[in-house]
């Protein structure tokens, strides 16, 4: 019977990966279709009127630089895969990676390079395909680890019962509910949850406890499911001593971190001399073999690779081929078999090679997606340690659990969870980590000091979604501005309130404005509000004028076409993103800007209060909201926001 459920509940993951991923090329493709590329290129998802020039090579690939006298300005990143195309990038399967960016140019890697790709091209960004393959194999082939992790998140086994290991900490200055979350993690005989708000150093946690497991012999895995994310640790094991590890495109990797890639580990290797003579031999090999005839099709007229060679051995010709294609067939097939073996042996050795560095690694770090890569299967994990669980769907996460013997999960999930595009696959965006945590509490412990915010900042996201059991570190609890040299305003008006480097929590209510409300532009379902537009691009020129730095400042808005309204209005240092482009980050100040203003109290998707609890805890010194009060307070959350800030905050009303 469970083993049944278990059945039943892996074939559903399979069609809804299925579904994400024709959504995902989907939305794509139509975008490419109804966008011209100058529109696209606007969004920053296309780079237009470029030239190539290949600059290397590196791990097989060409690296082609693709520049324009303009400069570029793109959403497009190192590590992203791009489409390039001469003018239908519908049209073109030619896919690369980029792996430099720079102000007016791109070097992607590219498995060939074909004549047309160096002039006049234009590149798009394109969905990765690769990740939902690398899913659905690792669901194909779940080991007794995977299957365990999936039984316990539906309830068909129970828990082992863990106790809490004592251990010295490499970390002095880790608090009391971080070394709580390491002991109970170290004793744990199958999972452990480690709950981690805003700000409280899960990071930080989550290395300490890998260095534990390695002091104990325990052999590691630990992934993320971003680059970021994943080098985040890698920076923080660097000098720990520890043999680090680090797979996947080095093109993804941060440049400072090369040293611990595979890529480059292996170069160091003392047998990589002979894996680069190997190379030579073949490239040689290669070109010998193309100075004679290839045996294609027209020249065969039907004949095997033997026959050549048997008529070749003999001198003769035959079916209108004369001795000599026949003579040249048969060399090239000879040195064909050659080139071949040679690669062959290249390959091999490579392999052997990456296999003694990954047996010899204390610990083994990548991204979700790249776990399900032969070469990390050339360990034997004790332990997978998962970063970001919250943000990775549960095919995600199985990727690296499949491969060890225990997990560990970190993250939150009161803040956003993953990505999905597709309507009818929403069930993805429920976590292995947030099914594990409603079912077994005990088996988690949540992170409790913050170390990013002014604690009044803190104060009412803790309350509303953490039961106020958090608290802020002596070192941030009453960090402002002032401590950066900001200036005091001097505007002779509100702005002199609203801006005061003191008052840490603002709220800029426009419920009693003529002209608050929100409007929708023409075929989109976004929205936008000018007025908050308005205010939110003359508080940040105000504060640019108080001495505070463009970096220092972000602006956050839930809405897309209110984000493009904004970044016309404040220009490109500051920058303006979506909630989603601000989880795991954060700046000394934020303004936010709610949008929503109408008579019927409509919130939309304001009401995933996720994106509400991510919003409000990005800022360190100062935090300056802008909204309708009277629209916001239909929703309860909002309400007790609204009168929070009156209380405790300071609500100017325009």
């Amino acid at each position: 019977m469970e083993a049944e459920k278990l059945a039943k509940f892996i074939s559903h993951l399979r069609v809804l990966i299925e579904m994400e991923r024709k959504a995902e090329i989907e939305a794509m493709r139509l975008e490419m279709r109804r966008l011209s590329g100058r529109e696209r290129e606007k969004v920053g998802r296309a780079v237009l009127g470029l030239n190539g020039k290949v600059v290397g090579e590196e791990l097989g690939y060409f690296l082609v630089r693709y520049g324009r006298d303009r400069e570029i300005k793109t959403e497009i990143s190192v590590g992203d895969l791009v489409v390039i195309s001469k003018r239908d990038p519908l049209k073109s399967d030619l896919v690369g990676t980029v792996v430099e960016k720079g102000k007016r140019f791109l070097t992607v890697a590219l498995e060939t390079v074909p004549e047309w790709a160096l002039k006049g091209v234009r590149l798009d960004l394109y969905a990765n395909d690769i990740t939902f393959k690398r899913w659905l194999e690792n669901l194909n082939n779940l080991r007794e680890s995977g299957r365990r992790a999936l039984e316990l998140y539906l309830g068909l086994r129970e828990p082992e019962k863990g106790e809490p290991l004592n251990f010295t900490p490499f970390d002095k200055s880790l608090n009391a509910s971080q070394r709580r979350a390491i002991a109970e993690a170290l004793g744990s005989e199958d999972f452990f949850l480690v709950h981690g708000p805003f700000g409280t150093g899960k990071t930080r946690t989550l290395v300490e406890l890998i260095r534990q497991e390695v002091e104990r012999g325990h052999k590691v895995l630990a992934t993320a499911e971003s680059n970021v994310a994943v080098d985040n640790i890698v920076e923080r094991l660097v000098d720990s001593g520890l043999k680090v590890v680090r797979v996947g495109h080095p093109s993804r990797v941060s440049k400072a971190l090369h040293e611990t890639t595979l890529a480059y580990l292996i170069t160091q290797h003392n047998l990589y001399g002979e894996l680069r003579e190997l190379r030579v031999i073949g490239e040689n090999l290669k070109e010998k073999r193309d100075t004679f005839t290839k045996p294609a099709p027209k020249y065969r007229r039907g004949l095997g690779d033997r026959e050549i060679l048997r008529l070749a051995d003999k001198g003769i010709g035959t079916r209108g081929i004369s001795a000599r294609v026949i003579r040249e067939m048969a060399e090239w097939i000879k040195l064909n078999q050659q080139v071949k073996k040679t690669f062959d042996d290249a390959r091999k050795l490579e392999e052997r090679i990456a296999r003694e560095i990954i047996r010899e690694a204390d610990v083994v770090l990548t991204t979700n997606a790249s776990a399900g890569l032969e070469v990390i299967d050339y360990g034997e994990y004790d332990i997978a340690v998962i970063d970001e669980a919250t943000q990775a769907t549960i095919p995600s996460v199985l990727i690296p659990i499949n491969r060890a013997k225990r997990f560990v999960l970190a993250g939150d999930h009161k803040q956003l969870p993953p990505t999905i595009l597709s309507e009818k696959a929403r069930e993805l965006s429920k976590t292995l980590f947030e099914g594990l945590i409603e079912r077994y509490p005990e088996k988690s412990e949540m992170l409790r000091i913050q170390y990013r915010m002014n604690e009044r900042l803190m104060e009412f996201p803790s309350r509303e979604f953490y039961d106020g059991k958090i608290e802020a570190h002596e070192s941030v609890r009453n960090i402002t501005l002032e401590d950066l040299g900001v200036r005091e305003p001097e505007f002779g008006d509100f702005w002199d309130t609203i801006l005061k480097p003191e008052n840490v929590l603002v709220f800029i209510d426009t419920s009693k404005r003529e002209d608050r409300f929100e409007r929708q532009r023409r075929g989109s379902d976004s929205r936008e509000n000018p007025l908050e537009a308005k205010l939110v691009a003359e508080a940040v020129g105000k504060l640019m004028e108080m001495g505070v730095k463009p970096e220092w400042v972000g602006v956050i808005t839930p809405y897309d076409d209110q984000r493009d309204l904004i970044s016309s209005m404040v220009g490109e240092e500051v920058e303006v993103k979506t909630v989603d482009g601000y989880q795991g980050r954060e700046k000394e100040v934020i303004i936010l800007s709610f949008v929503r203003s109408n008579e019927r109290g409509e919130l939309g998707f304001l009401t995933d209060l996720r994106r509400l609890n991510v919003s409000l805890t990005r800022a360190k010194r100062k935090l300056i909201v802008v909204g309708d009060s009277s629209t916001l307070s239909d929703h309860s959350t909002y309400r007790r926001f609204v009168e929070f800030m009156r209380k405790d905050g300071v609500s100017l009303v325009l």
